[in-house]
């Protein structure tokens, strides 16, 4: 059996991450793998997540199993932290195994509901959200969103397309911060997508990766409350990977919104059974540390000051980046990178400009051109604005 396995490709991010390792030179700069890190090239623990571990270690007395659903304290914490005013009578959720097994459970959870169903997704999107769709069979298709000459939203390209999607069918969304991209919906617009999806009956399916990491906690689930208050099913897949810090305990939550308590109680069985078949038992530990945190007024008011910072950390580099590429080029043509939000910006060059960067500078990114804004520092910024006038980008 085993020596009929056909040999896997290889995860693109992760063999820049094992190229930049092996990469020997001095001054190497890693902007492929997607994590924050502060100035000092380190992804910290947050002071809250600090002290809410310790409380746990002080006063947790048993490890024994939690719900298939996960703990309530941590399922309604982030669901107001998400949706704001909990809409009981509508709102099902589950824990999952981060951001990328409540994105798979959703898919899962759809396709329970509609057999038949497409998922559209943007181009591009976080290629583990096509990886998923190949792998468990759902068919996808493509909607126009990225302009790779202005950098923006292709917004008419994307209306056009979602509404050709069907009643039943997935439209995935990215709530905020839109990875690979950065480029992100307004508010005007993403009232335009709500009005297509409520004529066509398509459901969005909403991965909130980012929340706290563009414009602030309450601005970033904006988009994600509008689409919630004005259709009459949604899910979303969040996770706290980045905005806790917390990457290594895969804490993340499955939401699924419905018309009513009937809706409800379904969505809440069946997210549970498929909880049960993937991995039975949600892990608890990082849910621990997020619910510690978001039901005491003291350490929510700290994580969400240092979230500030990390944010704030990464607008300030954004600028910078922008003003040095201003300066080199004698143009206005990359303060995209300052409109941009969350950790990642794509910059619009050419497999081969990428390489030239790797080869010539020894800077990392993804082929398409997607950067982490967040593994720049106040001294790598000028470094790499060279490198890409260089590389002629």
């Amino acid at each position: 059996m085993l020596s009929n396995l056909k040999p896997q490709a290889p995860d693109k991010i992760l063999m820049l991450i094992e190229e930049f390792k092996a990469d020997t030179r001095q001054g190497k700069i890693d902007l492929g793998v997607g994590v924050y890190k502060n100035p000092e090239g380190v992804t910290p623990v947050m002071r809250a997540v600090k002290a809410a571990e310790q409380r746990i270690w002080e006063t947790q007395v048993t490890k024994a199993y939690t719900g298939l659903a996960g703990e309530a304290d941590y399922r309604n914490a982030m669901a107001q932290m998400v949706l704001g005013e909990l809409p009981v009578e509508r709102l099902a959720s589950v824990a999952s195994v981060g951001g990328t097994g409540a994105i798979r459970q959703a898919l899962e959870l759809a396709r329970m509901g509609n057999p038949g169903l497409t998922v559209h997704v943007s181009d591009p999107t976080w290629p583990n959200h096509l990886s998923i769709m190949k792998f468990i069979g759902l068919p996808f298709v493509e909607y126009r969103y990225f302009d790779n000459a202005t950098r923006g939203v292709d917004f008419e390209g994307m209306k056009a397309d979602i509404a050709k999607a069907k009643a039943g069918d997935l439209v995935l969304l990215h709530g905020c911060c839109h990875n690979p991209t950065g480029a992100n919906l307004t508010m005007d617009q993403w009232a335009e997508v709500a009005a297509i999806l409520e004529k066509s009956g398509a459901i969005p399916l909403i991965d909130l990766a980012y929340q706290g990491f563009g414009d602030g906690l309450e601005q970033d689930a904006a988009a994600t409350r509008l689409l919630a208050s004005r259709l009459p099913e949604v899910l979303i897949a969040a996770s706290c990977s980045k905005n806790f810090g917390i990457y290594r305990e895969r804490t993340g939550i499955l939401m699924a919104l419905g018309t009513g308590t009937a809706d409800r109680d379904l969505s809440q069985g069946a997210m549970a059974f498929l909880n049960r078949q993937n991995f039975s038992f949600p892990p608890d530990h990082g849910a621990r540390i997020v619910s510690t945190i978001l039901t005491d007024d003291a350490l929510r008011a700290d994580w969400a000051a240092e979230l500030e910072e990390v944010r704030n950390t990464m607008l300030g580099l954004r600028a910078q980046l922008a003003q040095e590429l201003r300066d080199l080029s004698g143009s206005d043509r990359f303060d995209f990178i300052a409109g941009h939000r969350g950790m990642f910006s794509r910059l619009g060059a050419t497999p081969e400009q990428v390489a030239r960067l790797k080869t010539d500078a020894a800077i990392y990114m993804v082929g398409d051109s997607r950067l982490n804004i967040a593994g720049l520092n106040a001294d790598t910024v000028p470094v790499l604005a060279r490198a890409i006038i260089d590389a002629g980008i």
